[in-house]
């Protein structure tokens, strides 16, 4: 498994089937925040997903990764990534970066829910659907 560069996951956005993020399902679609604005979660491309309405609604106002570990789901390596991405940048931005975890103010995503351990390697996934070949992995 070859997760690639954070600019393969711009690629893939535009090429992937527009499916439910969490279920892969290609009903009733609508977008979804991984982080939710009322959450302060931003309207941004990197936090916006694909969700079918019964995912989206399961899910409601609640982190994707607190969703997920309730339903004792692990995301896809690529939208943990982004997930992290995007944590990441809003760390940075409060300039809580350098604040250990039990001193950080309130944050708009889960530090509980980040994955402390991962499932062996044969139990993960790159992306709820299978993904597209790519020139990369031709030439592997």
């Amino acid at each position: 498994m070859n997760a690639g560069p954070l600019a393969d996951d711009e690629r893939l956005k535009t090429i992937l089937p527009q499916a439910c993020c969490y279920c892969s399902s290609t009903e009733r679609l609508s977008i979804d925040h991984l982080i939710p604005r009322e959450k302060g979660g931003a309207d941004t491309g990197d936090n916006i997903v694909w969700a079918c309405r019964s995912c989206n609604s399961s899910k409601g106002a609640r982190d994707a990764l607190e969703w997920l570990s309730s339903r004792d789901q692990f995301p896809p390596l690529l939208r943990l990534r982004r997930y992290l991405k995007i944590a990441i940048d809003i760390s940075k931005e409060q300039g809580v970066m350098d604040t250990l975890l039990t001193e950080a103010p309130p944050l708009p995503f889960s530090l509980s829910a980040i994955p402390q351990t991962f499932p062996a390697p044969d139990q993960l996934r790159l992306w709820i659907t299978p993904l597209p070949a790519t020139n990369q992995s031709a030439k592997a």
